[in-house]
């Protein structure tokens, strides 16, 4: 049994972990900005910008998951950038994942958000992700840490119990969030990724989407 934090934990993914981690026999805890209740974890209020409690919480589990996006609403990814930016400085000890976005991954020789066109809604985001994926290959050093890309396409659907790994291009167009949560986990509990990012995509992609 290992030790999990989840920040984001009331997010679609990260509800997903908590289950999946919860499943598998672990303890978990869950942080979210207001302390809401996660069926199965033990509950804590928790803002990622706050750097010295969010290395602590890193340093005293097993393993920590990251996923918080930003201000989607107003398009603001400044406050999340800056908190990873911060976390790297204050360098923790313990192994932690940032669930990032897909536009990061490559696609003919180049990031695919770069060929996005300026009205695509999830621009400003893929361009914040990708810019703190550079951040960690550039300035994380020794530190613990991973980053997860899901699919092109990641939307609630079923656990397939099926997926397929990838490095710096997808390996498939859609991954349901409880598949994700699935890779997740296994890399919780074998550490095959520190230091790098991956993807997941669900092998049976139209299983994962129940048709």
């Amino acid at each position: 049994m290992m030790k999990i934090a989840v920040i984001g934990a009331s997010g679609m993914v990260g509800s997903r972990v908590v289950a999946e981690a919860v499943a598998r026999g672990h303890e978990v805890d869950a942080y979210t900005r207001s302390g809401k209740e996660v069926e199965g974890a033990t509950a804590h209020k928790l803002q990622l910008a706050n750097t010295a409690e969010t290395t602590a919480v890193i340093n005293s589990h097993d393993f920590t998951v990251i996923t918080v996006t930003g201000d989607r609403a107003n398009l603001d990814y400044s406050e999340v950038s800056q908190a990873h930016a911060d976390l790297i400085a204050a360098a923790p000890q313990g192994r932690f994942l940032v669930v990032g976005g897909a536009g990061s991954l490559y696609e003919n020789g180049a990031q695919a958000y770069t060929n996005w066109t300026e009205d695509n809604p999830y621009l400003a985001e893929a361009s914040a992700f990708a810019k703190v994926y550079d951040r960690y290959i550039a300035e994380a050093g020794e530190l613990k840490w991973s980053m997860i890309s899901p699919s092109p396409v990641i939307a609630p659907g079923v656990r397939t119990g099926e997926v397929v790994l990838g490095s710096d291009e997808a390996v498939g167009q859609f991954v349901s969030a409880e598949d994700f949560a699935i890779a997740i986990v296994d890399e919780a509990e074998q550490g095959s990724f520190t230091g790098k990012r991956f993807t997941a995509a669900s092998k049976n992609e139209q299983a994962a989407q129940g048709k």
